[in-house]
């Protein structure tokens, strides 16, 4: 899928009349200045279209590149690994920078001068079966992630789909009824320790009847309710010592007191607020037009805007005041999953291109010792 890039609003690409609608976006002035400041660029996830996206700064113009994927949902980033979440698999890449420069060098990016800093190189495929896959979190080296169909936390197998690892404890079998939905996760300390969920029921489907302000934040510690209440809440981030969620029923992103069990708007946006991360004083919020469905009728955000907003905004979490966004338009709908990949500017993923995966070699330091010196400087290293 080729570069889409956007001056001054939306370069719309040449389509024939019955062809899907196009992948395009337009963005603040100050959006790619953000990115080159911070030095990071983002990743973003939408279902809907099943594309991963990465919003990388191309010269002063924010350049949204899109790779297909079945459905993908959760990323999950530790320093050079990315796993992202599909539909029946988990995929996880390492970031191999030797192969950046035959990246610059391909047909599809000589005359467009791209250098690239980090190329994200498939190792690893688990197929987990259809468990509805949503938010997910590298704790050390292990992968873990929310299993929205089973109502629980799991992680990967060498033999099975899956490996449950904690439920709510109203949840009383394992079984793949959607019965709570279970949906974001949170780490604290170097452990997964926070969960939202939709709603306290244990039967299939249940929390659909509750859905306006059902939602629930949940100790995975203890195994308490936290908070009760909620607007369909999603992405709980431990940052900065806080509890931040978005209320996503509600357009909303604040924070939780974890002492009174009450969540405080910090801002109000115009869309399904799923998905978020952070740099500094920044905030990235994945914003979603949301369809009109059984699923979302009946919530605040439908009956407070007519016309809802997919992208990703940019909130200060010090004022609640928007920074800066990225607007998708036609194609993109919904996204679910944000992630800041810092310390990367201009960074691709391939899952396309079998001869430059089939011709990139990966070796250990003992293995490479053996390879001729002349060939050695052309072979990637792994890097941990």
């Amino acid at each position: 899928m080729s570069d889409t890039s956007n001056t001054n609003g939306a370069i719309e690409p040449e389509t024939a009349p019955d062809a899907p609608p196009p992948l395009r976006s337009v963005h603040t002035s100050n959006l790619p200045q953000i990115f080159s400041e911070g030095a990071f660029s983002l990743l973003v996830t939408t279902y809907q279209a099943g594309k991963l996206v990465l919003l990388r700064n191309d010269k002063g113009v924010l350049n949204t590149h899109f790779r297909n994927f079945l459905k993908p949902m959760g990323l999950a980033v530790h320093g050079g690994k990315l796993a992202i979440g599909c539909s029946i698999d988990i995929w996880e890449f390492h970031n191999v920078p030797a192969v950046c420069q035959r990246l610059d060098d391909h047909e599809e990016n000589k005359e467009t001068g791209f250098q690239h800093d980090a190329c994200f190189l498939p190792r690893r495929s688990h197929t987990t079966g259809d468990m509805q896959i949503h938010e997910m979190a590298w704790v050390d080296d292990e992968l873990w992630f929310v299993n929205t169909a089973f109502s629980c936390l799991a992680t990967r197998s060498e033999l099975n789909s899956f490996e449950p690892r904690w439920r709510p404890k109203f949840i009383t079998e394992l079984v793949p009824g959607d019965y709570c939905h279970l949906n974001g996760l949170a780490t604290r300390d170097g452990r997964i320790r926070y969960v939202t969920a939709l709603g306290e029921t244990n039967t299939p489907g249940g929390w659909r009847d509750n859905k306006r302000d059902g939602g629930l934040l949940i100790d995975v510690d203890s195994n308490e309710i936290i908070v009760r209440g909620l607007s369909m809440p999603h992405s709980p981030r431990w940052y900065r010592d806080k509890l931040w969620l978005l209320e996503s029923g509600n357009g909303t992103f604040g924070t939780v007191d974890l002492d009174t069990g009450k969540y405080e708007q910090v801002a109000e946006l115009p869309g399904f607020t799923r998905g978020i991360s952070f740099l500094g004083p920044l905030a990235f919020i994945g914003l979603s037009q949301v369809r009109e469905s059984a699923v979302f009728s009946g919530i605040p955000l439908v009956e407070r805007l007519e016309e809802r907003t997919c992208g990703v905004w940019v909130i200060n979490i010090e004022t609640g005041q928007t920074v800066a966004f990225c607007r998708f338009e036609d194609a993109v709908q919904e996204i679910f999953a944000v992630e800041v990949l810092l310390g990367s500017r201009f960074p691709d993923l391939v899952n396309h291109d079998v001869e430059l995966i089939g011709r990139s070699y990966v070796l250990g330091d003992e293995a490479l010792a053996q390879v001729p010196a002349d060939l050695r400087a052309g072979t990637p290293k792994r890097r941990e």
